[in-house]
């Protein structure tokens, strides 16, 4: 079935064309979606919102789960072929309700974009005591991958969409310790370990559902104005990574740097519809292209190895499997 991405193996950039400032309505032109069924979570605002707008001018049938539908349905209003159902990604309970339903309609899915996630908050946990950043960001992508598996399969042609972060650089999994119960609990290295996880799940989800014509991606979507991922964040944490002044000024190299939504969007439609892509998987891309392993140490571009190491990736699946409760043996 070809090469597997285990330790970045296949990290080298393959796309033309498009770059970081190539917008999501460019990179899906001339591309043709009518008969398709897209899942986005987090498709009502930021970039999923964008995700859901691409997709569905594009003629495909896009299901948002949403935890607030009335928020959903004023954001979504006017987008033709959006359905909206009700899914809290902090309670497993309603991930299993959503997606037993979307079986129940007996419809193949052929694109799941898990782009729904949460950063800079406090220490939370969900009713298992799962730590809220790794519950919402990673555990709830594994959960639902696997309850709509028989879907994924039946589309004879299907992809996941993992969105990830440049933030997987703060840091790498801790199997020791991953719910800060025995560490001082640091927002950014939670968010950091639950994107690095998110790596490490596309990884092995593409060496294991290939056969059956299910390919995965993550991907870094860049950094973006506008959204609501920051809204719960400190401006101390904004002055200590060196975003803006004390009085909340945003340095004019920041602002600089920051992508429009519709760029944002780009590399999940990129990764979601490009044919240069039909025939590998489990990469990590960024800026609409398949992104360059990253062996520094300061922050920058490119992706970690320690977030593409096989013995990980199969490390993070039977911890996934016991933490969730679910065995997801595709098959």
């Amino acid at each position: 079935m070809g090469q597997t991405n285990y330790n970045g193996a296949l990290q080298k950039p393959i796309g033309y064309g498009f770059d970081a400032k190539s917008t999501s309505t460019e990179v899906i032109k001339g591309i043709d979606l009518k008969g398709k069924i897209a899942i986005v979570t987090g498709g009502s605002t930021g970039i999923g919102l964008e995700t859901v707008k691409t997709l569905a001018n594009a003629g495909a049938t896009v299901i948002v789960p949403a935890r607030n539908t009335e928020k959903a349905e004023g954001n979504l209003q006017g987008i033709d072929n959006v359905e909206i159902e009700k899914m809290d990604l902090l309670d497993h309970h309603s991930i299993d309700t959503f997606a037993e339903k979307f079986l129940a309609s007996g419809r193949p899915l052929h694109l799941l974009i898990n782009n729904a996630g949460i950063m800079w908050v406090p220490l939370r946990r969900d009713h298992r005591g799962i730590e809220s950043q790794l519950a919402v960001n990673y555990l709830a992508q594994f959960q639902l991958t696997a309850k709509l598996w028989k879907a994924l399969k039946e589309a004879n042609g299907a992809r996941v969409i993992n969105v990830s972060s440049q933030g997987h650089q703060f840091a790498p999994f801790n199997f020791d310790d991953p719910n800060f119960e025995h560490r001082e609990y640091e927002t950014l290295q939670g968010y950091g370990q639950s994107k690095t996880a998110v790596n490490l799940f596309s990884l092995e989800l593409d060496n294991r559902a290939k056969e059956f014509g299910v390919r995965a991606y993550s991907l870094h979507p860049g950094s973006i104005g506008g959204t609501e991922l920051a809204r719960e964040a400190p401006l101390e944490l904004f002055i200590q990574m060196g975003f803006c002044d004390e009085k909340g000024n945003m340095s004019p190299e920041v602002a600089a740097s920051l992508k429009t939504i519709p760029q944002g969007a780009s590399t999940t439609i990129w990764c979601a519809t490009s044919p240069l892509l039909n025939n590998i998987g489990g990469v990590y891309c960024e800026d609409n292209n398949i992104a360059e392993l990253y062996l520094a140490q300061e922050f920058s571009s490119g992706v970690k190895p320690y977030s593409l190491d096989e013995t990980n990736a199969k490390r993070l699946w039977e911890l996934s499997e016991e933490i969730t409760g679910i065995t997801f043996r595709p098959n």
